[in-house]
């Protein structure tokens, strides 16, 4: 049951889907069918559906190894931002450069610029205590704000007519295309081999083993000898370097440039993607699929529909609805216990 809860999360949310677009007066079978089929009807759309999968399957699977953990890493996002920021800044430092090593060079920053960010979480909870949730969350924000007086600063193109972006990247530092006549790139190889790597660690090495074993039961692996400050580290570096990967992967692969909008809300995304996934690494692959439509989707139905971009949202937002409450059901049992009854147990009360 615990496999079947996401794709009764996927029914649920497509029959709520159905009785909004209803109330809304839109026929509703054209609106699912217009989010769900219609950007994947042509090899294009199947295209821009693997551009669209690229960063949020690198997100979630580097967030599936804290989660294990039970280490609750919320900043992908802002892990995402700063690693197409270290990656961009050097990519720009070599605008007159030529080379075969200036693309790994530009990768491997990007991916130190996410696990710092990352990091900087993970010292101020095994050092202070601090909540990650909470710490994670608020660095989104400072990540996003850097990005903008990057772009607004010292990085923006000094030709770009005074917009807020960066020049363009050389040829150098851009991902090379995967499929000839699309904007497919590198990128979602990197991020297939992520996946592999991950399934690896996890299920595989013991340094996986042990982060299973902390998420688990953390007096288990005190016991065993595991260090729980290390392992905390390390998750929180593999998540924030696999989210700075995937900002690195934005900039350099489709966008081409330090733009302000380089994430929609990838990073937010891949945390229901992780979930639905059931923090398995193919589990994760689907659930990226899906959720890179939802994203086309809402594209096409405010085209096509007329109806407001926040759709993508509210779809998302249903989706971890869903999964959540489909998970409390399957795990736990409701039963209704009488007043009488309540009153003999002193661990119940009649206002539980």
């Amino acid at each position: 049951m615990a496999y079947l809860s996401p794709v009764l999360a996927i029914f649920l949310t497509l029959l709520t889907g159905f009785i909004l677009f209803s109330l809304l007066g839109v026929n509703p079978w054209h609106a699912l069918v217009t989010i769900f089929y219609t950007p994947i009807s042509d090899t294009y759309g199947l295209a821009e559906l693997a551009v669209k999968a690229t960063p949020i399957l690198l997100c979630a699977i580097g967030l599936s190894v804290v989660y294990k953990a039970e280490i609750w890493n919320i900043g992908a996002e802002g892990q995402l931002l700063m690693g197409s920021l270290f990656g961009g800044y050097v990519a720009l430092s070599f605008l007159d450069a030529e080379g075969m090593w200036i693309l790994p060079l530009v990768l491997i920053s990007g991916v130190i610029g996410g696990m710092f960010w990352a990091g900087i979480a993970a010292v101020l909870k095994v050092r202070f205590n601090a909540n990650e949730i909470l710490t994670t969350i608020m660095m989104n924000y400072i990540a996003l704000n850097v990005v903008l007086w990057a772009v607004h600063g010292p990085l923006k193109d000094p030709k770009g007519y005074n917009f807020p972006e960066s020049a363009m990247f050389s040829d150098s530092a851009l991902l090379p295309s995967l499929i000839s006549g699309t904007r497919v790139h590198f990128g979602l190889a990197l991020a297939l081999l992520a996946v592999v790597a991950v399934w690896v660690l996890m299920s595989r090495a013991f340094i996986g083993f042990q982060i299973q074993v902390m998420g688990l039961d953390s007096g288990a692996a005190k016991l065993s000898g595991f260090s729980r400050k290390k392992l905390t580290i390390l998750a929180m570096l593999i998540s924030g370097g696999l989210a700075g990967l995937a900002g690195i992967s934005e900039v350099s692969g489709p966008i081409g440039q330090l733009v302000p909008s380089i994430s929609p809300g990838y990073g937010y995304a891949a945390i229901i993607v992780a979930f639905l996934g059931r923090l398995n690494p193919f589990g994760i692959v689907l659930a990226t699929f899906l959720m890179a439509l939802l994203y086309m989707g809402g594209e096409m139905a405010q085209i096509a529909l007329g109806l407001p971009l926040a759709l993508t949202n509210l779809f998302q937002g249903m989706l971890l609805f869903y999964l959540l409450a489909c998970d409390v059901f399957i795990n736990f049992r409701l039963r209704r216990i009488s007043p009488a009854l309540a009153s003999t147990n002193p661990t119940t009360s009649t206002e539980d």
